[in-house]
């Protein structure tokens, strides 16, 4: 039996499947990888719960204006 606790919509499976990507990357691939998220105009960052639905749509809005140059 599993004893950990999962973030909600993650289990043992899912976990697995995680390590299981990173541990097959080649030194190559894991370096492109980084790159690339840089590259994409992305970040991610920790979010207040309750300040989730507000980020959304604040995405939203900026998506559908097409300007990213806030």
């Amino acid at each position: 039996m599993d004893k950990n606790k999962y973030p909600d919509g993650w289990n043992q499976k899912r976990v697995q499947e995680v390590i299981d990507h990173v541990e097959s990357r080649t030194e190559e691939e894991t370096i492109a990888e980084d790159e690339a998220a840089f590259e994409q105009g992305y970040t991610a960052m920790q979010v207040p719960r309750k300040l989730v639905p507000i980020v959304r749509q604040l995405i939203v809005m900026v998506d559908e204006k097409n300007d990213v140059s806030i």
